[in-house]
């Protein structure tokens, strides 16, 4: 076995260990050439020695394999090839159908329109029994109509205004003039 002189040099760059086969093998290629020519334009002269030759535009694959030809006539008759036409039609509509469903048709009338417009419906007013203010009135709620049962709630004057503002609680005793009685003391 030859071996080169270790004084000849590589300009693309070191060998590295694992190349060191390949490197031997385009080592009196790649000597032409630095190796921003290399990077550039690849390695001249490997895969052929003829520069000038060009590719072939013609696969193996392409050479061999011969797309399949009709035989020039009729296989299948009119009829049967309209009738299987029909058909495949027919179970594409079907598909269809069953993979998209028509919505149903939307109700766009709104609660009035439906319950209070409907022909004969006469809106009745009731009368009123008394005369009513609402700004000096009290509102009536809940906890006014049941003022009597509400625990811990002070004892209520007017049933027209319980819960209005009082200061009896916090009135010393001696200046209740309101009252006629004293409240027992326990």
């Amino acid at each position: 076995m030859t071996e080169q002189p270790a004084a000849v040099e590589n300009k693309v760059g070191k060998c590295m260990s694992h190349n060191w086969v390949e490197e031997r093998a385009i080592a009196a290629v790649d000597n032409q050439e630095t190796s921003r020519q290399i990077h550039k334009h690849g390695h001249r002269g490997i895969l052929t020695m003829d520069q000038e030759s060009k590719m072939e535009t013609v696969t193996t694959v392409r050479a061999t394999f011969i797309p399949p030809k009709s035989p020039g006539v009729r296989l299948q008759g009119i009829r049967g090839e309209l009738l299987e036409k029909h058909i495949a039609q027919m179970i594409r509509e079907e598909a269809h159908a069953k993979l998209n469903p028509t919505s149903p048709k939307t109700d766009f009338c709104s609660t009035t329109q439906k319950d209070f417009c409907v022909e004969g419906f006469v809106p009745l007013s009731p009368e009123t029994t008394q005369v009513h203010d609402y700004k000096t009135d009290q509102a009536v709620t809940f906890w006014s109509e049941n003022c009597q049962r509400i625990q811990g709630a002070t004892a209520v004057h007017t049933l027209k205004a319980p819960f209005r503002k009082s200061a009896l609680f916090s009135t010393p005793i001696s200046e209740r003039l309101d009252e006629i009685e004293l409240p027992p003391d326990n």
